[in-house]
């Protein structure tokens, strides 16, 4: 069966409207590319995982094979986030473990050296393809460990993980996430200014996760990330969440004002990726990318017609 006819492009904006291939888990990468290209996407959140773009093996392998991936999205000129929030890519057993506010590892249990080892091959990846942002949280507090001692082992973590990430000349960027040590964008915040604020580390926000956990409207998260830390926010997810459950679903089945979450965008000059991330959709991923793409065509031509353009937005990736 060939592929339905391309979508139109979506309305011009300064930041990439993207989808999220940790919702694209049942195609094969490049079938993939070509869905979120075909539906008139420009850029994909390129989650690392055993089915896309494996993580693990010898770094020089994982650059030949990033640097192949950026070859596949230049060709559908796409760009590209990682993301490193694949489920099981570290223990076949445990969910998203080990985490980085975790305990350091012993003989016989992989620990937070672990999380930060992927995210040193993420950085490697997203290098060698071409992608300007890698994409991580902090994980949950593990039982038995204080509030600081998750903050002095993320800290830790993020003194060796910056360093490399600029002379890479990539740029991480930290994600709150409901029932995380770093939970909302306060927490994210206050990490940003322990360590300074240096170039190289960023914010992620999901705008579903301010209907869900934080105590302000996703448009008005935007806009205190900008007020609070000029040009911090680095990588944008896109969905749809009810209040006080962390459950990602598609447009319009949740409480998230998508007008007014992309006019802030807007207004704050973002000009990085914002791709939707729908990753229990997979099954459905042709349909729901498409109603997805549908929504935020009428969604950005609301918000662009009440809010100007800035003549000079701010950079969000170096």
């Amino acid at each position: 069966m060939s592929a339905p006819a391309a979508a139109p492009a979506l309305p011009a904006t300064p930041f990439v409207v993207g989808y999220g291939t940790n919702g694209l888990a049942d195609h094969r990468l490049p079938e993939a590319l070509d869905l979120v290209a075909g539906l008139g996407y420009g850029g994909v959140g390129l989650t690392l995982d055993h089915h896309h773009l494996d993580p693990s093996g010898s770094t020089d392998d994982l650059r030949r094979r990033a640097a192949a991936v950026g070859d596949e999205l230049r060709a559908r000129d796409l760009v590209a986030v990682v993301e490193t929030g694949g489920r099981y890519v570290l223990d076949p057993w445990r969910k998203h473990w080990p985490v980085l506010v975790g305990p350091d590892g012993t003989d016989s249990e992989p620990g937070r050296e672990a999380r930060v080892d992927l995210l040193h091959r993420a950085v490697l990846a997203a290098a060698a393809l071409g992608a300007p942002v890698v994409s991580f949280w902090s994980g949950p507090l593990p039982a038995g460990s204080t509030p600081e001692e998750g903050t002095d082992r993320l800290l830790r973590s993020l003194a060796e993980l910056v360093p490399v990430a600029e002379e890479a000349g990539v740029r991480l960027a930290l994600e709150p996430e409901p029932g995380h040590h770093v939970a909302v964008l306060d927490d994210a915040l206050a990490v940003l200014d322990a360590l300074g604020r240096p170039a190289g580390l960023g914010l992620t926000l999901d705008v579903g996760h301010a209907v869900a956990n934080e105590p302000r409207s996703p448009g008005a998260t935007v806009r205190r990330a900008h007020a609070l830390a000029p040009g911090a926010l680095a990588n944008v997810q896109l969905d749809d969440m009810r209040p006080g459950v962390h459950e990602h679903l598609p447009f319009g089945e949740g409480e998230v004002d998508l007008p007014d979450v992309l006019a802030a965008l807007v207004e704050v000059g973002y000009t990085g990726l914002a791709a939707v991330e729908l990753p229990r959709h997979g099954h459905a991923a042709p349909v729901v990318a498409r109603r997805s793409r549908d929504a935020l065509a009428a969604a950005l031509a609301a918000a662009l017609a009440t809010t100007a353009i800035p003549r000079d937005p701010v950079e969000a990736t170096p």
